[in-house]
């Protein structure tokens, strides 16, 4: 069982994905990582090092064909798929690259999406949704389309969508891949602020100045996490 401090326990994982006629594919070759409550984790890693594969177990969009995974505590590696679907949706928020906003929706609304997913009552939620909006500054944009957005401010959207359900952590994909280096900085600074007043961000990228803002890099290669770097202590 993980430590009480760890949001993220990974034991033995591996990846293996069988392909007809050929040898099997290890995309994971025994992962072991902790990653406490407050920590700020960046993942780096060529083509081919396993970085995807271990984004999409963390986020329980996939699960590992050996070892475990617990998440908040519960081994997500075992539950059935409603169950883990449950908890990516209750635990995890996310930040993609391409922003994976819903045109026709406002940005109260897409803020709201994770909600629906959950089956809760809007109602009740939209004042917290609201604030979240502030919070990104998108306040006076309820209203607006993604289409009648910057980059940087679908981005911020996405920002808002993560936090919605206060989940346990953040795991950003390549948040900054679409945006120039001035608004991906003000997103990288959001995420500071964010990591800052306690939320737990994961954060996969190819850029060394962005992972430089985490607490730690790992940088996968062949399945394995191959090094790792401790850029600053996290927060006790």
């Amino acid at each position: 069982m993980p430590p009480e401090s760890a949001i993220i326990q990974i034991e033995g994982v591996q990846k293996r994905y069988v392909l007809g006629g050929e040898a099997d594919v290890f995309a994971l070759r025994g992962v072991n990582l902790q990653v406490n409550r407050g920590s700020y984790l960046a993942i780096m890693g060529p083509s081919g090092s396993g970085k995807s594969t271990m984004l999409n177990i963390l986020g329980c969009l996939d699960r590992p064909t050996a070892g475990h995974y617990w998440l908040g505590g519960e081994d997500v590696s075992r539950m059935p798929d409603d169950q883990l679907s449950e908890a990516r949706g209750l635990k995890i928020g996310f930040i993609f690259q391409s922003y994976n906003l819903i045109a026709q929706l406002t940005v109260l609304e897409n803020i709201q999406v994770p909600l629906l997913y959950q089956g809760k009552d809007l109602r009740a939620y939209h004042d917290h949704c609201v604030e979240l909006a502030n919070l990104v500054g998108l306040g006076s944009r309820l209203s607006h389309r993604p289409n009648q957005l910057s980059g940087g401010q679908q981005q911020r959207v996405a920002v808002a969508r993560s936090l919605v359900n206060d989940p346990l952590m953040i795991l950003a994909d390549e948040p900054t891949g679409n945006l120039d280096s001035r608004t991906g900085l003000e997103v990288l600074e959001m995420i500071d602020r964010l990591n800052a007043g306690g939320k737990t961000i994961v954060l996969v990228t190819h850029d060394e100045r962005v992972a430089a803002r985490a607490h730690r890099v790992i940088h996968m290669k062949d399945g394995v996490i191959d090094r790792e770097i401790i850029n600053r202590p996290p927060p006790r």
